[in-house]
């Protein structure tokens, strides 16, 4: 019988991320590869979330996540790669990865931006050795309708999350906790 500590979380933690990647979609570390992913995410996007535009033309820069692949049986974590748009162009490649422990079962894939409508915000997740996202995220949701709904205070945030394209198993997807870190592809 095996007693749990933190190294055993950290392992089953680490394998379940690295099972996660395998099933991510990006295909490869190109850079290429992903911002044709990218370009692919953000013309789905526009097209489902029309609002989604307005917040992109107001925004100092997006960090975009095509593929974010999430499973758990105990022990769970996800991965996905994307790429930091300052206007159309990508600037630097980023990995995000989460773990976590507890009663959970199933996976699921979804897309996300994050949506930086500061300077300072994006300066402080450019200049950090790894950024994780906080409970202080705002996020901008869809209602029933399938449209974008940003309130006053959400727009007035310095980082706006968007989740999107979920498909699996799961119920729900949070980038609480959810660490990015900068990647050469």
């Amino acid at each position: 019988m095996s007693s749990f500590s933190r190294r055993n979380f950290a392992l089953g933690a680490m394998a379940m991320s690295g099972l996660a990647a395998c099933g991510n979609g990006i295909g490869g570390n190109g850079g290429p590869m992903i911002d044709a992913r990218v370009d692919e995410t953000l013309n789905y996007m526009y097209t489902r979330y029309p609002g989604t535009r307005d917040l992109a033309g107001k925004s100092v820069g997006m960090l975009v996540m095509p593929v974010v692949t999430e499973a758990g049986l105990g022990f769970g974590g996800s991965f996905g790669r994307g790429a930091l748009r300052v206007g159309q162009t990508s600037v630097d490649y980023y990995s995000a990865a989460s773990a976590s422990a507890g009663f959970q079962i199933g996976a699921q894939q979804y897309s996300h931006v994050l949506f930086f409508m500061t300077q300072d915000a994006l300066m402080d997740f450019r200049t950090s050795d790894g950024w994780a996202a906080g409970a202080n995220l705002e996020y901008a949701l869809s209602d029933a309708g399938e449209s974008l709904r940003a309130e006053t205070t959400t727009s007035l945030a310095p980082v706006i999350a968007v989740v999107f394209a979920q498909a699996g198993l799961r119920v729900g997807a949070t980038l609480e906790g959810t660490k990015y870190t900068r990647i050469i592809p």
